[in-house]
């Protein structure tokens, strides 16, 4: 619902939770019937996700009846907790007022009264704020949050994007439900400086879905973010790769139009399905997908065999798409950036680890694998399909193509030892470039009868591209230059 900015929106906002704080109960925050259940699960996981902040100070935004508050203050070494209604923070208060190191106040975050020091909190936490400012006021908050914030300080938000998630009865709802690039493409825009002209950004740290709405709902909207001030001058070269060169908005989109709806990897929905066969999934089985792309995968495994599925990709553009597919369907995927050389699992956690056509990207894939050993269950099983290459060395044009995507390629032998030296037994490794170069052909053949079309929709340089692209790689394929790869071991 598009609102005018200013008086008007506080206005109606502040109406809408006078009306629903009424009841200063947790169902009252929450919007929901189920809020007591959902809250045992979601609190702690939404706790997981922040940055080490035993000591620090935190600035809490919409802070509420202090759901959060409290276990902010059990860690923190000052929590300052805000919220625009009255009734709601004295709540606040009289629950967590014991905590020495907590200080409550009633005031509006849009407000120019609402004044703190540059650069004096560690992490500035909110709950569900920013969908209830309009567009511009979203803006100028993230403009005060950053000056707020210290270098190497965090920013953690949660909002529910797309659509609505509680069942309250509700006359109006002013809430904006949007889509979570906005607020991506908002914070990851922001660039401020000091008084030496030091200039500082925001780099994303983790964006991903709430998996207690994934698991009790079905539900992918309730999304949060974790960004961290840097100096401009920090570097974040290989997400900035991803996103702005090899897997930019207008690029995935092209993949998608040749791989199908879904996919951006060799062979779309038909690869998928062969290759899925061949982990025999169970019913409530837990699968981890590393470098999901925009999800296809984890939908076709989730739905056609009631897998719980997380999907995890570096590239944020890749993830934004793969939530905006999960709206309606219903089914239990969570989507998350996410580095995998960096990313943390308890052992055990998985049935199945599944990735195609990602780890290419991976430079230390023996620390990686040993990872994924850990990470699975007794019995459990992993799939890889990857670029490889021929076991001679590589030719001079080969050889450039592989520094310039920033490629480790192995041979087909040498990726199979890794996995056995990873601790993997019954590892099948099988040569699939006849099948590559099929897929390939398919796919150009394609391309080309549509080439009308495609250049109406992209442009005759994306053709281009994508023609030239796939012409070199049939080319290096049947030279026996490079090779495709499909792994297949299980955990004793």
């Amino acid at each position: 619902m598009a609102m005018a900015d200013g008086g008007a929106e506080r206005e109606v906002q502040k109406s809408y939770w006078m009306e629903h704080s009424k009841d200063l109960t947790v169902e009252a925050m929450m919007l929901d019937s189920r809020a007591a259940d959902l809250d045992k699960e979601e609190r702690p996981e939404v706790l997981s996700l922040l940055p080490p902040f035993e000591g620090k100070s935190v600035l809490e935004l919409g802070a509420g009846i202090g759901r959060f508050t409290g276990e902010l203050a059990k860690v923190a070494g000052h929590v300052l907790a805000l919220d625009f209604i009255e009734s709601v923070i004295k709540k606040n208060e009289s629950v967590n007022g014991h905590f020495g190191n907590t200080e409550f106040m009633c005031a509006d975050v849009t407000s120019p009264e609402l004044k703190m020091e540059a650069e004096s909190v560690d992490l500035i936490f909110s709950n569900w704020l920013l969908m209830y400012l309009s567009d511009n006021e979203v803006e100028n908050l993230v403009e005060r949050m950053v000056k707020w914030v210290k270098v190497g300080g965090f920013i953690f938000f949660r909002e529910s994007c797309f659509h609505q998630s509680g069942d309250s009865k509700r006359k109006i709802n002013p809430t904006h439900y949007r889509e979570p690039r906005f607020y991506t493409q908002i914070f990851k825009n922001y660039h401020t400086c000091n008084s030496f002209d030091d200039s500082f950004e925001l780099s994303l740290i983790t964006c991903k879905c709430i998996g207690a709405y994934v698991r009790n709902k079905k539900n992918q909207n309730q999304i949060c973010w974790l960004w961290q001030k840097v100096r401009s001058t920090d570097d974040r070269g290989f997400q900035r790769f991803l996103d702005n060169v090899q897997y930019k908005a207008n690029g995935i989109l092209r993949y998608e139009r040749i791989f199908g709806e879904g996919f951006v990897s060799t062979g779309g929905i038909e690869t998928t399905k062969e290759f899925v066969a061949k982990l025999e999934l169970k019913p409530g089985q837990e699968v981890l997908d590393v470098g999901c792309g925009i999800g296809g995968g984890d939908f076709y495994m989730a739905e056609n065999f009631d897998v719980n599925v997380v999907g995890i990709d570096l590239s944020v553009n890749m993830v934004s798409f793969a939530l905006e597919s999960a709206i309606g369907r219903k089914c239990s995927v969570e989507f998350e950036v996410a580095d995998c050389t960096k990313k943390a699992y308890l052992d055990n956690s998985f049935d199945v680890i599944y990735s195609r056509d990602t780890l290419l990207h991976i430079q230390d894939k023996p620390s990686l694998f040993k990872k994924f050993f850990k990470w699975l269950k007794p019995g459990g099983k992993v799939l890889i399909s990857d670029y490889c290459r021929s076991s001679g060395t590589p030719s001079q044009g080969f050889a450039e193509y592989i520094k310039q995507r920033g490629y480790d390629l192995h041979d087909i032998k040498g990726y199979s030892k890794m996995l056995e030296n990873a601790g993997f037994h019954e590892v099948v490794a099988e040569d699939r470039t006849d099948q590559f170069m099929q897929v390939l052909q398919r796919e150009l053949d394609a391309v080309e009868r549509d080439k009308d079309a495609f250049i109406h929709d992209f442009s005759e340089e994306d053709y281009n591209e994508i023609v030239d692209g796939w012409k070199a790689k049939l080319k290096r394929t049947s030279n026996g230059e490079q090779k495709w790869g499909l792994f297949f071991a299980i955990k004793k």
